[in-house]
């Protein structure tokens, strides 16, 4: 069983960015900027918009924190919105999600100038995605793919399998894996809360990419001998330790490692690759690679 770390792939990016980022610097050009738009307090928000900082720190890449109160009004996030879209000096950003509950996300993702839409979630960015037409892949998904890359998992004619259906997810990792290069070239199915007999489907699987949200679902009476595994759960569930819980992924990584040829862990799995794609899509955003 070939262990997929995410960890390692995520070090060996950093790397190649770092370089980009110095061949900018040498040359007199402007540092790439990220900005994080942060909404209120959710811990699990706060520690990702660090961990995104902390990246940006380390390979140079300039990144600044827009911090606003959870009672923002939508019309007042949305001013903040334009601002952003206008700043000249500001490559990319990202709006931290979850948002409050009397804020439509979608209308504010919307809002974003899909020329700074780093994270990849304006629909004209899906859309370019669907056209294969360059744009900014939204981040798991893209990490996904760098994950395969760097491991040479072979995918052309294989029967992929994406279990969930999330626009930030499920959707998008399908479309990129049918698409007419590598990674690419699979047959894909897209399983689901309605899917009838998800296991006999699940088992039909070469790869198997799980997006569910629920903590330990699959085992190994879902795959076949020969699989390879790519979780992208993040659960936290409770146990004895001093924290009081852990985090798990949507696998059973017990029941299936010894079935599988190959699976990303829970956690330093997919995780970290999800940064790594933002920073890639703001040093592509300064190079005006895109748009």
């Amino acid at each position: 069983m070939l262990l997929l770390d995410g960890k390692k792939v995520s070090d060996y990016e950093l790397s190649k960015l770092e370089i980009e980022i110095n061949k900018i610097k040498q040359s007199g050009g402007r540092v790439p900027h990220l900005a994080a738009v942060l909404v209120g307090n959710n811990p699990a928000s706060v520690a990702y918009v660090n961990s995104k900082i902390k990246a940006c720190a380390r390979i140079g890449l300039t990144s600044s924190l827009v911090s606003l109160p959870e009672t923002i009004s939508e019309i007042e996030l949305t001013q903040k919105i334009n601002e952003l879209n206008d700043d000249a000096s500001l490559d990319g950003y990202i709006v931290q999600l979850p948002l409050p509950k009397h804020i439509n996300e979608q209308f504010i993702l919307d809002k974003i100038a899909p020329e700074k839409d780093v994270d990849g979630f304006h629909p004209v960015n899906i859309g370019r995605m669907t056209l294969s037409l360059p744009c900014y892949l939204p981040a798991t998904p893209m990490g996904i793919i760098k994950i395969l890359e760097y491991y040479k998992i072979e995918t052309e004619g294989k029967h992929c399998v994406v279990v969930g259906r999330s626009h930030i997810v499920g959707t998008p990792i399908s479309i990129l894996l049918s698409r007419n290069e590598y990674p690419g070239n699979c047959t894909v199915t897209i399983a689901h809360s309605k899917t009838t007999d998800l296991k006999s489907i699940c088992r039909q699987a070469d790869i198997l990419i799980v997006a569910l949200g629920r903590p330990e679902f699959i085992d190994d009476s879902y795959i076949k001998e020969g699989c390879v595994v790519i979780d992208v759960g993040i659960n936290r569930v409770e146990d004895t330790s001093t924290k009081g819980y852990k985090i798990v992924g949507d696998v059973n990584f017990t029941s299936v490692k010894n079935k599988c040829s190959a699976i990303t862990p829970v956690p330093g799995g997919v995780g970290p690759m999800t940064i790594i794609s933002l920073l890639e899509n703001t040093l592509r955003a300064n190079l005006k690679q895109i748009y």
